[in-house]
This record gives structure tokens, sequence and C-alpha cells, in this order.
């Protein structure tokens, strides 16, 4: 992964790695108990933990505010996210940007990350197995920053993280609980620039979210 310095504010936190002993890719391995942010970013370094490792370029780990209000948890990284090691920096994370941007926010003022680390081929949905492994290293992700609210963009992100069937329209309205943490779910920005309508519908959700910690836009 090239280093980001001097590509973020000076409050950001990139994940930095640390090489890993896993010589298989999909080889089971014990996830150990994390004490700190920097253990979780350490121990993915040169992951081989699922088969997604193969065809990637970069793991996209995350990156904002160490003390974020909000962190938006997505599905994948995308090709120029892979291409980079940043989250949300194509069409999507525009869009992203403008939606945080317009909860009265920076980028660099909320923390973003995905369910899965690497780039599924051509872009599909992970897997469950895929998931299941990278799990743990959101759940310790969310433990170390104490986001407020967590917005869950799209079906895969919200229903990974509830362990749920229900579809984004039944999830949606709602405030569910996440390591005791307020979950928000809403539509993928990728979703949004394929049915522009639905842009209304999550600017609600947006607004939800804000209005439960009490700010109001």
């Amino acid at each position: 992964m090239r280093s980001l310095k001097g590509y973020l504010p000076k409050d950001a936190m990139v994940m930095a790695k640390k090489k890993s002993k896993n010589s298989k890719a999909g080889a089971p391995i014990g996830i150990p108990a994390f004490s700190t942010l920097a253990e979780v970013h350490a121990s993915l370094q040169d992951c081989k933990r699922c088969k997604l490792c193969k065809g990637r370029t970069n793991i996209v780990l995350g990156e904002g505010s160490s003390k974020p209000t909000f962190m938006f948890v997505g599905e994948a990284p995308g090709a120029k996210e892979d291409e980079s090691g940043r989250p949300f920096i194509g069409r999507s994370g525009q869009l992203l940007t403008k939606m945080i941007e317009a909860m009265g926010v920076k980028r660099e003022d909320v923390f973003i990350a995905n369910v899965v680390k690497c780039r599924p081929p051509d872009n599909r949905a992970p897997r469950p197995a895929e998931i299941e492994q990278c799990k743990p290293f959101l759940e310790a992700q969310i433990k170390m920053l104490k986001p407020k609210v967590i917005i869950a963009l799209g079906a895969t992100a919200a229903k990974n993280l509830l362990c749920t069937k229900e579809p984004i329209g039944e999830l949606r309205g709602k405030v569910h609980s996440y390591q005791n943490t307020k979950l928000i779910a809403t539509f993928h920005p990728a979703y949004l620039l394929r049915n522009p309508p639905a842009k209304k519908d999550c600017w609600e959700d947006l607004q939800f979210a804000m209005k439960e910690i009490g700010w109001k836009k």
C-alpha cells in the first residue's frame, strides 16, 4: 500500500499494516484480542485470510478521524479504491463526500470503512466467508473508534452488521444497535447513482441520524 502521508488531515487516521505469518489464502486463523487500534491495523499487513488477497492491489482499511461522531460502513472497495488504498474515492465516494458535507461536517471528521478490506473480482458482492474473515477487524475498529452513530451504506453492510436477512427497505427509518452503538441503515451511494430519486430518501436517513444525536440541518 502506498504511503498516504500528506494525503489526509493531521488528525485523520489511516490503517498501518504489519507482516502476517499466514501462507495460504483462506486458511482459518485465530483472531487475537486487540487492545489498541494500532494493533488492529498492524494485524492486517499482507492479509491472506481469504481468497480476495489474490486479486487485490492494496488493502483498503479505512480512513478518517480517530474520534468520529459518524462512522460510515460500506460494502467493499472498488477499482479506484483498490488502486489507491483509500475508501470511497470513485464516483460513489464523490457522492458520499457530498452527502457528508450536506450534514455540515467534512469528510475528515468522520471515519469511512467497508465490511471487507479487499476488492472482490469484477466488483461482485463479497461472499459470506470473505465477510466472516474480515468482520473481527471491522468490529475492533468500531470498538476502538467509538463513533456515536454507525451509518450502514447499503444492504450488504446493514445485513451483515445486524445479522439479519431483512431488506434495506425494512431496515431504514429505525434506530438499530451494534456494539451498544446506534446504527442507521441507508442506501449505498452506488445505488443512488443508479436511482437518483432515492437521494431524497437517503437524505432523510442522514437527517434521522443527526437527530439521534441532537444535530439539526
